[in-house]
């Protein structure tokens, strides 16, 4: 399946005059530890499969889905007999629309869509996926790639509506919806921008507004994450693309992405990435 392979990165051959990749999967294959600038969805049509991702294992069964953001390295296991629907969509080209910018933010490195987890919107994302995949795989179809992205496109909404509902009923705030977005757009704006710098807590949380407190509580709810660790996210992302470059030092590479110690940066690194800055260079020029 992995066609473009050097060391863990994979170069995504994308369907002809398309930013579109799909498989209809059923090799009994496991493929190594790898990333790509892609986002990734998997949902088994038959059997399951196992899919490894920031030290964690994730055994989907049929019909379960995966969205693996970009850039985050992964592993994939394949049962011996089995089918999947693996695909693989640019969504470079979309992040100029703030909703989907944070949504992959908070969605970072992943998430796991199962029935039992999400019952308003499971059905509907499983009958686009299939959609898709059918879409794909239709000979000469005109505007299919269109088709395909207002698809994803509805994916994407479909999950955000249900992130902001979830946290309105954990908050009890559905007359601040607009507003408290937009400042979580903003700052999530800021943060990807100034990561590299020293951003505090308290500064961030008087930009909005509000108190350290309330602030750090609700940044959790809308980005799954704390603060800081969010802000180590955005670093750690912005270490691993100078890494891919040889000129560049680990120290260098640690030093312009915010850390302040070596130390700091490849325990983070590891926390982050699954393996050392070291490791990540070496399987990279592998």
């Amino acid at each position: 399946m992995i066609e473009s392979l050097n060391g863990i990165f994979e170069t995504v051959n994308y369907k002809q005059s398309t930013s579109l990749k799909l498989y209809d999967n059923d090799e009994y294959e496991d493929y190594p530890p790898h990333w790509h600038t892609t986002m990734e969805i998997i949902m088994p049509t038959e059997n399951i499969y196992t899919v490894e991702c920031s030290n964690q294992t994730y055994i989907l069964r049929e019909n379960d889905i995966i969205l693996i953001c970009p850039c985050c390295i992964h592993t994939l296991f394949a049962p011996p007999t089995g089918r999947r629907i693996i695909f693989q969509p640019n969504t470079a080209s979309l992040r100029f629309m703030k909703d989907i910018e944070l949504l992959l933010n908070i969605l970072s490195p992943l998430i796991v869509i199962t029935p039992e987890d999400f019952p308003t919107i499971h059905g509907r994302i499983r009958e686009l996926l299939i959609e898709i995949r059918d879409e794909y795989l239709r000979a000469a179809s005109s505007f299919s790639e269109v088709i395909i992205y207002g698809k994803l496109l509805e994916i994407f909404s479909l999950i955000g509506r249900n992130h902001v509902r979830h946290t309105e009923s954990q908050n009890n705030i559905p007359g601040q919806q607009k507003e408290y977005l937009e400042k979580f757009f903003k700052i999530c704006d800021y943060i990807e921008d100034h990561c590299s710098e020293d951003l505090n807590l308290d500064d961030i949380a008087d930009m909005c507004g509000f108190s350290k407190f309330y602030f750090s509580r609700l940044f959790k709810q809308f980005t799954n994450v704390s603060f800081y660790r969010y802000v180590n996210q955005k670093r750690i992302a912005k270490a691993a693309e100078l890494l891919t470059k040889p000129e560049v030092s680990i120290t260098d590479a640690a030093l312009n992405c915010g850390f302040s110690s070596l130390s700091s940066f490849i325990r983070m690194f590891k926390i982050i990435k699954g393996c050392t800055p070291t490791d990540f260079r070496n399987m990279y020029n592998s």
